[in-house]
């Protein structure tokens, strides 16, 4: 993840790094918790906690599958801040971890 300076000198983004970690998941339910850290910018500990935190909350499922673990989403979860608490997370998943199709990617029907 590249933080882009604004004009204040800070470095800040919209999302926070769970939404960062939901997201890279929902992009690949199959990622080892190294390359999420590495894709949002944090620890593999940081990565292993957020993960925690999603599953407790019922945002993602777990699964073990041989050494590996495999994520399912739960995009009707629901905001957690009292402004968003009537959305659902499905919607900004929508958003953000949509897979190109050759209606949306110009490349795609090459």
């Amino acid at each position: 993840m590249t933080n882009t300076s604004t004009g204040s000198g800070r470095n800040w983004t919209f999302l926070t790094n769970h939404g960062h970690v939901l997201l890279a998941i929902a992009r690949d339910p199959t990622a080892r918790l190294r390359d999420v850290a590495a894709e949002v910018g944090v620890t593999e500990r940081a990565a292993q906690a957020i993960v925690a935190d999603l599953e407790a909350d019922g945002y993602l499922h777990r699964t073990r599958v041989g050494r590996r673990n495999e994520y399912t989403l739960n995009p009707a979860g629901r905001f957690r801040h009292p402004a968003e608490a009537d959305r659902q997370v499905g919607a900004l998943l929508a958003l953000f971890a949509e897979t190109p199709t050759a209606e949306t990617d110009p490349q795609a029907g090459s």
